[in-house]
């Protein structure tokens, strides 16, 4: 292999990035949590915007400039285009963590320069959308959108820092909901359905009720805390009866499959646990540290980030499209965060010391990312060809 290889495609830097981001900067996130670090800002401030903008961002824009062309029937992205914004999320990222110890401008700057390579990552999206002549781009339509609000949130974001912390609610519900579970779920009701060979026809309302049904919750949750409760419970049964209808091939054998389904029920199972947190909270005072939205970023997201992640890594470098036996074990992993980081919640939610669980949750976070680049690093950076 040429050592242009690594650069050959969007998704290979963003990939790299993106879990080298989710290592470095859990960590650095544990460390301060437990009070081995001292940040220039608070630990669960970090924790959210790293962790959306950092990893999940960088992830889904190397799937995205990968995919979206596909999606709308035009040519592929060039180089010329995709590596400026890749080293800009380089050195944003260097920036936020230099600038998250040690200064509050360089923190600032990072903000700037990451929120600059998103604005780029989306005009480039969006050029496109717009200049493709498919019939139907509903799809793509609803990922702009959700692109849309997650250049809002971090715009948001930006005058937080620079005083306003009464828009945290605002920006941590704006770029879970209308931000990273909008877009991934734009994508996933069009892929998964397709992987899974199921016939049914398309719902072309259901995005387009779910945004509004999002709204609503964000506006609730901005209002009162804990109010959604009854927006939450309409959202599961909705998606409820969008996957029943699906009729998804589950369980599956095949664990390339079966890892996306797993991604999508959790879905509705967050919603639920997002009513009945919030309903403890409103009667009882009983705090769940964000069970449901946990549950949303660990359980869809994070299962679906893996799932399509490993497909686009062996699909675009001629391996085979099947589950090594390491794979399926990394698929399992991520099963076991989302159930970890739920025993976390409901531990704390008795006041009983949490720590413990903590480190075991961010441990097998560590040993998932840290698995999967293991196996697939090679992949990405040379093209290797993996065993059957």
């Amino acid at each position: 292999m040429k050592n242009s290889y690594f650069l050959s495609q969007p998704h290979q830097p963003f990939f790299i990035l993106a879990f080298i981001n989710a290592i470095v900067l859990m960590v650095i996130f544990m460390l301060s949590f437990k009070g081995v670090l001292n940040l220039t800002i608070y630990p669960a401030i970090f924790h959210s915007y790293s962790l959306i903008y950092l990893f999940f961002t960088p992830a889904f824009f190397g799937f995205l400039f990968t995919t979206f062309p596909k999606f709308l029937s035009v040519k592929t992205i060039h180089k010329n285009e995709y590596i400026p914004i890749v080293l800009l999320y380089y050195i944003g990222t260097i920036l936020y963590v230099i600038g998250s110890f040690y200064s509050n401008f360089i923190y600032n700057l990072s903000l700037l320069v990451i929120f600059i390579a998103f604005f780029l990552s989306l005009k480039i999206l969006y050029s496109l959308h717009k200049n493709s002549t498919i019939n139907t781009k509903h799809d793509t339509f609803w990922i702009l959108i959700a692109l849309f609000f997650g250049l809002l949130a971090q715009l948001i974001f930006i005058f937080l820092n620079i005083g306003y912390e009464f828009l945290f609610v605002g920006f941590i519900q704006i770029s879970v909901y209308l931000y990273l579970f909008l877009l991934v779920f734009s994508v996933a009701q069009r892929m998964i359905p397709f992987f899974s060979h199921c016939n049914k026809d398309k719902n072309t309302n259901l995005l387009k009720y779910i945004f509004i049904l999002l709204a609503l919750h964000i506006s609730s949750e901005i209002v009162y805390s804990g109010s959604s409760f009854f927006i939450d419970i309409i959202i599961s049964i909705i998606i409820t009866k969008e996957l029943l209808r699906w009729k998804l091939p589950f369980p599956n054998t095949n664990a390339m499959i079966w890892i996306l389904h797993l991604g999508l029920f959790w879905i509705p199972i967050a919603f639920i646990t997002n009513a009945i947190s919030n309903i403890l909270f409103l009667l009882y005072n009983i705090h769940t540290f964000y069970i449901g939205m946990h549950i949303l970023l660990l359980g869809f997201i994070f299962t679906t980030l893996i799932g399509f992640g490993t497909r686009v890594t062996l699909g675009h470098s001629g391996n085979i499209m099947q589950s090594t036996k390491l794979i399926t074990f990394i698929f399992y992993l991520t099963q076991i965060v989302v159930l970890i980081r739920i025993i976390v919640s409901i531990v704390a939610s008795f006041e009983i010391n949490f720590m413990i669980i903590f480190d075991i949750s961010v441990t097998i976070w560590l040993l998932t990312i840290l698995l999967w680049m293991y196996h697939l690093v090679a992949v990405l950076v040379y093209g290797k060809k993996l065993k059957s």
